[in-house]
C-alpha cells in the first residue's frame, strides 16, 4: 500500500545526484505525483528523463512553475542567484521552495533578494548524503534513508510549509534534524567542507610533483579512503567554499594549528605524545563510527 501523494507536482532545478535522488525516492514512496526537471542544459534533462528520474522537463520557468506545490533547487549553490530571479516572477501562491545546498548563508541572501514576496513558503534544507559521483546516472532511490537533513527555516517560513517539506524528505527515508542557518554553516565547515578542501589540497600537491606517477602507483587502501571526496564535482565544491569561505577560513586556521603541534612533536621526535595525540583520535573517531554507522 502506497503512501498517500504529499506532492501532486515537483519541480526540480538540478537533476543530478541529489535531485535525481529525491525524485526517485519520492517515486518509490508514492508520495509524488508528476515531476518536472528544469536546468541548465537540455541533454541532462533528457537523460534524466530517460532514465525515469524525472516525468518531463522544461527549459521555460513559466511553463515548468505553473501548478507546482514545491520546487526544489539542486544546483550548484552558486547558481542560485540567477536561478531565484529567473524563477520568482513566475511562482505561484502554493508553490513552496526548499533547496538542497551545502551552505545556507548565499542560499539566503539570494531568497531575501529574489523571493521577498514569497519568503513564508521558502524552507531551506541541507540533506547530509552524497558521492564522488554526480549527474542523473548516478542517482537512486535509497540515498536518503537513514540519512540526516537539515532544516533551517527563516523567520518568515509558514510552519505549513515547514512541515511539507519536512514531511518530503522524511518519506525518502531521511532524519529530520533543525538548525539555524548560522549554525548549521558553523557546523559543516568543519565536518564536511574542511574535507573535501584537504582531500582535493593532498591530491593536486602529489599531482603537481615531478614523480607524481611514481607516488600514485604506490598509493593503496589509506590514500584511496582519505581522498574517495576528492572526486567530487569541482564546480559544486568550488561554490561551497567560497559560499561558506568565512566559516572556512576559521576552521582551516584551526587545523593549521594542529599541523604545527603535529610538526613540533615530529621535530622534538616525541613519540610518546604522537601516540597519545593518535590514541585520542582513534578512541574519538571510533566513538563516533559506531555511533553513526551501527553494525
Amino acid at each position: 500500500m502506497t503512501s498517500p501523494v504529499l506532492i501532486n507536482k515537483l519541480v526540480i532545478c538540478g537533476v543530478g545526484l541529489i535531485g535525481g535522488s529525491f525524485a526517485l525516492a519520492l517515486k518509490k514512496a508514492g508520495a509524488v505525483g508528476e515531476v518536472v526537471g528544469i536546468g541548465r542544459t537540455a541533454a541532462s534533462l533528457e537523460r534524466a528523463q530517460e532514465l525515469g528520474v524525472i516525468d518531463r522537463y522544461s527549459t521555460d520557468w513559466a511553463e515548468a512553475l505553473a501548478g507546482a506545490d514545491m520546487v526544489l533547487l539542486a544546483m550548484p549553490v552558486g547558481q542560485v542567484g540567477a536561478v531565484t530571479e529567473a524563477m520568482a516572477p513566475h511562482l505561484e501562491p502554493q508553490t513552496i521552495i526548499t533547496d538542497a545546498g551545502s551552505t545556507k548563508r548565499d542560499m539566503i541572501e539570494a531568497f531575501y533578494a529574489n523571493l521577498g514576496a514569497h519568503l513564508s513558503r521558502v524552507v531551506p534544507a541541507h540533506p547530509i548524503a552524497g558521492a564522488e559521483k554526480s549527474g542523473a546516472d548516478a542517482a537512486f532511490a535509497d540515498l536518503y534513508q537513514g540519512r540526516n537533513v537539515v532544516v533551517t527555516p527563516l523567520g518568515e517560513s509558514d510552519p505549513e510549509a515547514i512541515e511539507q517539506v519536512s514531511s518530503a524528505w522524511a518519506a525518502c527515508g531521511a532524519i529530520i534534524r533543525r538548525m539555524t542557518p548560522q549554525e548549521h554553516d558553523r557546523v559543516f565547515a568543519a565536518v564536511s567542507h574542511l574535507p573535501h578542501l584537504l582531500a582535493y589540497g593532498l591530491v593536486h600537491d602529489l599531482a603537481s610533483r615531478a614523480n607524481s606517477e611514481e607516488l600514485f602507483s604506490y598509493a593503496a587502501g589509506g590514500f584511496r579512503d582519505f581522498t574517495r571526496i576528492a572526486g567530487s564535482h569541482p564546480e559544486m565544491w568550488r561554490d561551497i567554499c567560497l559560499a561558506n569561505r568565512h566559516a572556512l577560513l576559521a576552521e582551516l586556521d584551526q587545523y593549521l594549528g594542529e599541523l604545527a603541534y603535529l610538526r613540533a612533536l615530529l621535530l622534538s621526535n616525541d613519540g610518546k605524545a604522537l601516540e597519545s595525540l593518535f590514541g585520542e583520535a582513534r578512541e574519538a573517531r571510533n566513538r563516533w563510527a559506531e555511533k553513526a554507522f551501527p553494525s
